[in-house]
């Protein structure tokens, strides 16, 4: 996986770097977002594979599918990466997109998973201290996870906050073992 992302990245640096130039961000988020989720899908993925298409040919297959989410400045992204055999790799694009896109507008999103619903307070408190501690304004999706005996499990980014408690049982027991 280090591999396909290290390859994605200069094409996600310059589609970020454009978009941010041209002020026109949320729209190439979306338009990588569309193009990453068609070709996430099996019947595309073995077009993209077929060795018997042309660049070319491979790019107008993607193109007719994504439709008017493309803009001319995506269609002409869409057949670079064509033709550099490279367009199985737009979800990668489409999440390093989207990190630069947040780096660059402060934000990070952060998923809570609670074993139980959590009030509309406590969700705003925590929303106040995740925004103190990462610097960041924070976007908060909350899921009910009934695996999770008690507690919350917080996920931003590469940080993970594991207030469960079946993460405190977990390292209980990794004390208990070593």
């Amino acid at each position: 996986m280090a591999e396909l992302s290290t390859i994605a990245r200069p094409y996600a640096r310059a589609a970020f770097e454009y978009a941010r130039d041209n002020s026109v961000l949320a729209a190439w988020s979306e338009q990588l977002l569309m193009a990453a989720a068609v070709t996430r899908d099996a019947t595309m993925r073995q077009v993209l594979n077929n060795p018997a298409e042309t660049a070319e040919q491979l790019a107008t297959s993607l193109i007719d599918v994504c439709g008017d989410s493309l803009d001319d400045n995506g269609r002409s992204f869409v057949n670079i990466l064509a033709s550099n055999k490279r367009l199985t790799l737009l979800p990668q694009i489409s999440v390093m997109f989207e990190q630069y896109k947040a780096n660059q507008e402060r934000t990070v999103e952060v998923q809570v998973y609670s074993a139980f619903e959590v009030s509309e307070e406590t969700e705003q408190t925590l929303v106040q201290v995740l925004k103190n501690k990462l610097e960041r304004d924070v976007k908060v999706d909350t899921t009910v996870d009934e695996k999770l005996l008690g507690g919350v499990l917080i996920r931003a980014g590469d940080l993970v906050i594991d207030g469960s408690v079946r993460g405190r049982l977990n390292k209980l027991a990794e004390a208990m073992n070593s």
